[in-house]
């Protein structure tokens, strides 16, 4: 059993993107620009874009923190949207969900100029990924592509079972793995919480993608032997045991799934600093305007 190090792997990127980011300053005048939208103070959001700030500031990138009360109006938070989308010294603009019940998620995604959409949420850059055009892609599944990329996983023939279907990580990854390119070229199953037989399907995986968000539902017969296990879930519980209080855990049983596989992400320490790493390169694509021009 192998452990894909996010922290490693991040590490490493990161310092790339600080070089590139350090050319683009001293080429443009200025430096990439990501500016976050956090409405309310649910911990998990606070916790995720205050790490997404802290890697901006440290791979020189220019970061904005634009902060919402929970009665917030929708419309008050749309024309925020529309005046970040048209300051041209912004390259991404992202929006921490979830967001109150009052307001659509799907319009406020829908508001951000696909542009600056570094999160790769917009039905713009979903459907450019689609047809396999350029586009900034949902930051998860491109951090995960990143890591089978870094690890040199052979993902060609393979089978590959995604469980869960969402428009930020399921649905995006079922289509990245099937693609013709390196990684990818797998055959491709995408399951979720209505597929019948769950565990006969997911045993026939050589590559597990588990992003239910449900804390250890993959267990350990439900995984041949030297399976590779990507771990998408973050799922918080009150805990006496740490600092926070709280204790994370993925979607995957990791004390017992781990010795049957080959390769395994943990959590923490897996996918999430993955994605910041996602989200960190589109963001300078955007400042370079290597996808829109």
């Amino acid at each position: 059993m192998n452990i894909l190090d996010g922290k490693f792997v991040s590490e490493k990127i990161k310092l790339d993107i600080a070089e590139e980011a350090a050319a683009f300053l001293a080429e443009a005048g200025r430096k990439p620009h990501l500016v976050a939208i956090l409405v309310g103070n649910d911990g998990g959001s606070e916790t995720y874009v205050a790490s997404k700030m802290k890697n901006c500031e440290k791979v020189g990138f220019q970061s904005s923190l634009f902060r919402f009360d929970t009665t917030v109006s929708e419309a008050a938070l749309l024309e925020k949207v529309r005046e970040i989308n048209a300051d041209p010294g912004v390259d991404g603009l992202i929006v921490q969900l979830p967001l109150p019940k009052h307001i659509d998620p799907e319009k406020v995604t829908e508001a951000i100029d696909p542009k600056k959409d570094v999160d790769g949420f917009h039905p713009i850059n979903l459907g450019r990924m689609v047809r396999n055009l350029p586009c900034y892609l949902p930051a998860t599944p491109y951090g995960i592509m990143l890591m089978l990329e870094a690890y040199e996983i052979d993902t060609t023939g393979k089978h590959c079972v995604v469980v869960g279907r969402s428009n930020i990580v399921g649905m995006p990854m079922s289509i990245l793995m099937a693609r013709n390119a390196n990684p990818g070229n797998c055959t491709v199953t995408l399951t979720h919480s209505r597929t019948k037989n769950l565990k006969e399907q997911v045993l026939q995986a050589d590559i597990i993608v588990a992003a239910i968000g449900k804390k250890n539902f993959i267990t350990a017969d439900m995984v041949k032997a030297g399976a590779v296990v990507i771990d998408v879930g973050i799922n918080r519980e009150p805990s006496d045991q740490t600092k926070s209080g709280f204790k994370l855990f993925g979607d995957v049983d990791f004390e017992n799934v781990a010795p049957k596989s080959s390769y395994i992400t943990p959590v923490p320490g897996g996918v999430g600093l993955m994605t910041i790493v996602g989200l960190l390169k589109n963001t300078l694509a955007s400042a370079r305007k290597e996808i829109y021009g």
